[in-house]
């Protein structure tokens, strides 16, 4: 018996983008809707990050840990051009995601 799983490296900022955080869930429209009610992970709620601006799903738990640590240690200049090119307008993402909850 096969079980698919998900897995998610997202990130999200605040109304500013003067913020980046970087997370990795197993379900994005859960996590999506807990940054939205600031719920979570200190950093983000002390700096608003409700705002979903880049995601990657992976299948393996291991290959989004990899994918989330590698992402942490990018400038921020290096993490603005990965948006930009999912999400040039830097639009919010979470309502999309948020469909599938």
């Amino acid at each position: 018996m096969s079980c698919e799983y998900q897995f998610w490296v997202y990130i999200v900022t605040n109304r500013n983008h003067s913020v980046l955080y970087i997370g990795m869930t197993n379900n994005l429209a859960r996590r999506t809707g807990e940054h939205r009610r600031g719920i979570g992970a200190a950093f983000p709620v002390q700096f608003h990050c409700t705002k979903l601006i880049y995601y990657e799903r992976y299948e393996h738990v291991l290959g989004a840990i990899a994918r989330e640590t590698q992402l942490k240690k990018w400038s921020r200049a290096k993490k603005i051009a990965l948006v930009e090119q999912m999400n040039p307008r830097w639009m919010d993402l979470g309502a999309e995601v948020l469909l599938d909850e």
